[in-house]
């Protein structure tokens, strides 16, 4: 897998992410096979550079299964970006499509268990915050199973998770979208969001309207009391604030946005477990990333003994991927890859995933891909 600038893709290439508009139509599905027409479009759209399975359109893979469906994920971005809508028009929301969006996710994250978070799909810049809630409260119900809450709370959480952005709707696109770093005002107007989705989510008649609305309160609490907007710390924060918390902050860190462009999910791993001290819960955070791929299936790695493309990733051991080692230390293609089950060899360790410009250069330079290995 490779994230490639555009003007490198070519027709025959596989995608091995999603893009997806406002209303929850994808302009282009995991898995396609790129076209000279679909590389337009994504040059109409601005998208700047996009993962594909493979440089060589020869190589035939396929993309590993998500937590969520794509059936699944189409209906809830429609139903966030409905909710968002009648909320701008008329103050509230009919809430039942929303619920069963959520239930739909419960099911799908109970059924799919087995699967492992994978890459972020894509977002047209101004569309970000539909697909992001969807995502974080797809990520918010896989960590409350994990956690072993019980069903019925999961299905709330995931609810509230869909909402935990609805104060949003208070904040102007330019302050949203804005490339560049906020002034303290633009981010004061910012820190606001968290209490306008409370009040409206409180306001409203809904089942539980209280709890669903503490998600959208907390979601950026910490749990040393840094957070905003009260400062709450420790047990002072709900479950499900903390929950919503990591999943934010990991979709925001994965996902590419006008200021920034994605980081990968070992660098997201590195700064929320390493850079983030007092932000999370730790016991969550743990049990979090026991189920994402930290180096989702496809990524090439430099270890301290060679390089290698990741082949499977296990629950539990999501930073100890087996590998499929090609190349030596020194980056001289083997002539017999081996596999390699590195949990089970502590001393071989990954060092970094290598630069997607570097190893485009390796590509063209040995003619080898590996993912020709998968």
């Amino acid at each position: 897998m490779i994230d490639l600038p555009l003007k490198k893709l070519r027709p025959g290439m596989v995608t091995a992410q999603s893009i997806y508009n406002s209303s929850g139509a994808s302009y282009l599905t995991k898995g396609t096979e790129l076209t000279e027409q679909y590389i337009a479009k994504l040059r109409n759209l601005g998208i700047m550079d996009l993962h594909v399975l493979s440089y060589s359109s020869e190589v035939s893979l396929l993309p590993p299964e998500e937590v969520l469906s794509e059936k699944t994920r189409v209906m809830a971005i429609q139903r966030v970006y409905d909710v968002f809508s009648q909320v701008e028009a008329t103050g509230t929301f009919e809430v039942e499509p929303l619920a069963k969006a959520a239930a739909a996710m419960v099911s799908d994250i109970s059924s799919r268990s087995g699967n492992l978070v994978q890459l972020t799909d894509i977002r047209v810049h101004d569309e970000y915050t539909f697909a992001h809630s969807v995502n974080v409260a797809m990520l918010s119900g896989m960590l409350g199973r994990l956690a072993a809450l019980p069903e019925k709370d999961v299905q709330e959480l995931v609810l509230g998770a869909l909402l935990h952005d609805l104060g949003k709707i208070i904040v102007p696109s330019e302050i949203l979208n804005k490339q560049g770093r906020l002034t303290k005002n633009e981010f004061d107007i910012i820190k606001h969001h968290p209490e306008a989705g409370f009040s409206k989510i409180r306001c409203m008649s809904l089942p539980d309207a209280y709890t669903l609305g503490v998600v959208a309160l907390q979601h950026h609490e910490h749990m040393d009391g840094t957070g905003y907007p009260g400062r709450r710390k420790d047990k002072e924060i709900h479950v499900y604030g903390r929950i919503c918390a990591i999943a934010d902050v990991y979709d925001a860190l994965t996902s590419s946005r006008p200021y920034k462009k994605a980081y990968t999910p070992a660098v997201a791993h590195h700064i929320m477990v390493n850079c983030s001290e007092g932000q999370f819960d730790k016991r969550l955070l743990k049990l979090f990333f026991s189920n994402v791929a930290i180096y989702p299936v496809g990524t090439v790695v430099k270890t301290n003994e060679g390089y290698g493309i990741v082949k499977q990733v296990e629950f539990g051991l999501t930073d100890r991927p087996t590998l499929i080692m090609f190349a030596d230390q020194y980056g001289r293609i083997l002539s017999e890859p081996y596999e390699e089950r590195i949990s089970e060899r502590e001393e071989h360790k990954i060092d970094s995933v290598l630069d997607d410009s570097l190893l485009l250069s390796k590509i063209r330079n040995s003619g080898f891909d590996p993912a020709s290995l998968l």
